[in-house]
């Protein structure tokens, strides 16, 4: 199926969290940028490897790295039980361990591309955030590893599993919730778990067959993307990606401030910005897979405003990076693409490595794409392709990697990777 980037038009001002850390999914930008530096671009089960971690069950949530930890959530094959691990940072030892919930029935998740502990956390004020989506939320204390409070009242039908991650706002963290029978963001107080707001999604799906029941059990309304924060007019805004629409919500009430739709749908790569632009991902789908432009002014229905499309080498799970005015993306079938953020004109697309979930990382002046094999392709950024390497690890890979100082995190099916010189 192919997929359509779009664009939207803003004025932006991009507000870091902690740069020397990874708090969330894409990192301390929410952009999938790091400031680590000196990191190798060549490795191996025997090169550049500090230490390796093997991790039980199964789960492609992001590592979180702080200063002395690293934070990751896994969950059984079967959905019944879900784990949240801390490893000390320096050595890769397990520091704590512990079942966090259980599900008597979980929803099959029908393929190998999921799992039931693929959303990522945040890490913020000495606490630590998990998410595996409707299975349930707690805060950890990253200290004491005392669970502080837990909220398992948040339903949402994932149907092949829960994909969107916590996006962290002052002292709240956003959940997003698009599933075949519920659709909604809600803000939840870090404190004490209750629910600050709650916005249901508007969109009118037309997915209904001759029977009143909808087409494909519901796979057109579900969606796994993740908000990111944008500046416009001074004021924050969260731009969030669901099934046939995208709409930018007011991150202190959960008022929808805007919309645009499409025909897409099962989103799962995250919404761009870059010196005004914001570019969007459709996701799944194929027709009327459109671009937008807005104005800060912009409110309602922005969908007629079309500025540019690409539909070449998109990819429907991985999220891309901007660097320098160029958008790259990480395709499926293994092709590896670079889209000029302000036309939309393909620069360049190479057939590199495999399929792909992993979103893109750029660090070090170095861009890194991991495949569902194992093997990671290492480019410099630019106009033209140009390869620095090519790594493989075994057991192949569907977490995004992490940098931080001069580290780089990679987590495969079976273990956390430390690489480093």
């Amino acid at each position: 199926m192919s997929t359509l980037i779009k664009c939207l038009v803003f004025s932006i001002t991009i507000t870091p969290l902690i740069a020397g850390e990874w708090p969330q999914f894409r990192g301390p930008f929410a952009s999938g940028h790091a400031t680590a530096k000196n990191l190798p671009a060549e490795w191996s089960e025997t090169q550049n490897v500090k230490w390796k971690a093997p991790l039980p069950h199964k789960g492609w949530s992001t590592p979180l790295v702080s200063e002395t930890q690293v934070w990751l959530t896994s969950a059984t094959l079967d959905g019944q039980d879900y784990f949240v691990f801390c490893l000390d940072r320096k050595t890769g030892k397990v520091l704590h361990e512990a079942k966090v919930f259980h599900s008597d029935k979980p929803e099959p998740l029908g393929n190998d591309l999921n799992s039931y502990a693929s959303p990522t956390g945040v890490l913020s004020g000495g606490k630590v955030f998990v998410h595996f989506g409707s299975y349930g939320t707690a805060c950890i204390d990253t200290a004491s590893f005392k669970e502080e409070w837990r909220r398992t009242d948040l339903p949402c039908r994932h149907y092949r599993g829960p994909g969107s991650s916590l996006f962290d706002w002052k002292d709240t963290i956003i959940l997003t919730m698009d599933g075949v029978d519920a659709q909604y963001l809600c803000a939840l107080d870090k404190k004490t778990g209750a629910t600050r707001w709650k916005t249901d999604r508007n969109t009118v799906f037309d997915d209904l067959g001759p029977d009143g029941k909808p087409k494909m059990e519901g796979d057109l309304r579900k969606a796994y993307s993740t908000p990111v924060p944008i500046t416009v007019g001074g004021k924050t805004q969260i731009v969030s990606t669901g099934s046939r629409a995208t709409a930018g919500y007011d991150p202190d009430t959960g008022k929808e401030l805007w919309r645009t739709l499409y025909n897409g749908f099962s989103n799962a790569s995250l919404p761009l910005w870059h010196d005004g632009l914001v570019v969007v991902n459709t996701g799944h789908g194929k027709a009327n897979l459109r671009a937008f432009a807005i104005t800060p002014e912009t409110t309602g229905d922005i969908t007629a405003k079309l500025l540019w499309e690409q539909t070449k080498g998109i990819p429907t799970r991985s999220s891309a990076v901007t660097v320098d005015g160029i958008i790259y993306n990480n395709g499926d079938g293994g092709i590896i693409t670079a889209v000029d953020f302000k036309d939309g004109n393909l620069l360049w697309n190479e057939r590199c490595q495999g399929n792909a979930s992993a979103s893109v990382l750029s660090a070090d002046d170095k861009l890194f794409f991991c495949d569902e094999k194992g093997q990671t392709t290492v480019v410099k950024p630019g106009r033209a392709f140009e390869k620095i390497a090519q790594n493989t690890l075994p057991d192949g890979i569907m977490a995004s990697p992490v940098a931080v100082d001069s580290e780089l995190f990679i987590r495969t099916k079976t273990a956390l990777y430390c690489i480093s010189r």
